[in-house]
């Protein structure tokens, strides 16, 4: 029998730190040896409920014979925990954005390689099912040439230090950008070159932005444009949405990705409830990390792919900067 994965935690800062330990938790052959976070209360009932090693120094947990971490801190501090661990010898499972600047993703990247480890950016939506059902219709050319792309990545303000510059490295168009941008620029196999935006501070009494719209030209001449926002309400069903109007030469794509769910009324919510009956989207995130490490091969979503979403995020705050758009590359 092939010996059990041997997977740690760095931080649970992150919400999707509990969904991707839920996921590790479901999968055969699998253990979390060891979960690291300087604040114990994020973590204590799972230490204490499944007997998991505890460290408050992730370096400690670094020591270990683990095989592989998963970091879900605040997003300042992805480029030295994913370094850290690079250079301890562990595969990187790493929160999106993947860092707050290119030069240090580009850092991140190439010490990832030069250790000989994988480096996977956690980009969930692409285990969507809508999500795959739309990639494999443009890849039979069921929509001909795609030419344009309109989508939205509309939130609840998630608080915390995501509001806190100096431990997110921005606001809602850095958050909200990434995991869209990367579903485009998958469909596509093509880089952005140009990146126009424009954002404020429309719902909040915050410190960062939330609200946002991106515009990008594709070098194989498709444009695009997201609405990266946190404008969904507290008393909203769900924390968002992620949609999609693919337009092609001979037909349109349309993607709902949290379409799969049924609405609940409960008198004692008082508010309608989504309960979702979709595939789990951070599972598959996961089994495709591990089985990647298991098989030697390369992880399904790359530091690259990481980064070539991130850069266009910054690129748009420097377009909301000077007032005109930016070019990349």
């Amino acid at each position: 029998m092939t010996a059990a994965l041997k997977v740690g935690m760095i931080s649970f800062a992150h919400g999707h730190a509990f969904s991707y330990f839920r996921a590790l938790m479901n999968i055969p052959n699998v253990e979390v040896t060891g979960i690291a976070d300087e604040v114990k209360s994020r973590v204590q009932e799972l230490t204490e409920k499944h007997s998991i090693p505890y460290y408050e120094d992730y370096r400690q947990l670094l020591e270990t014979d683990i095989d592989a971490v998963v970091i879900c801190s605040e997003n300042v501090h992805h480029a030295k925990l994913t370094i850290d661990s690079a250079n301890a010898g562990k595969h990187v499972l790493c929160e999106k954005p993947l860092g707050v600047s290119v030069e240090e993703m580009e850092e991140m990247i190439r010490v990832c390689k030069d250790n000989g480890v994988q480096l996977m950016t956690a980009f969930p939506c692409r285990y969507i099912t809508a999500v795959t059902e739309a990639k494999a219709a443009i890849e039979r050319g069921e929509i001909g040439e795609i030419l344009a792309i309109k989508g939205t990545n509309r939130g609840t303000m998630p608080g915390g230090w995501f509001i806190e510059p100096s431990l997110s490295g921005g606001g809602a168009v850095l958050d909200h950008t990434v995991h869209v941008m990367d579903l485009m620029n998958w469909f596509l196999g093509s880089r952005v070159k140009e990146v126009y935006a424009e954002a404020g501070t429309l719902f909040h009494d915050i410190a960062v932005d939330d609200a946002g719209l991106v515009h990008v030209k594709y070098e194989n001449g498709v444009v695009a444009v997201l609405d990266t926002s946190w404008s969904r309400p507290k008393s909203f069903p769900t924390w968002g949405d992620v949609t999609m109007e693919i337009i092609g030469t001979r037909g349109v794509i349309s993607v709902d990705s949290f379409a799969q769910k049924n609405e609940v009324y409960n008198d004692e919510k008082m508010k309608t409830q989504w309960s979702s009956w979709a595939d789990g989207m951070d599972e598959g995130l996961v089994r495709g990390f591990l089985d990647a490490i298991r098989d030697n091969r390369e992880v399904p979503i790359t530091g690259e792919d990481g980064l070539r979403s991130t850069e266009v995020a910054l690129a748009a705050y420097e377009s909301i900067k000077k007032g005109q758009p930016v070019k990349l590359g």
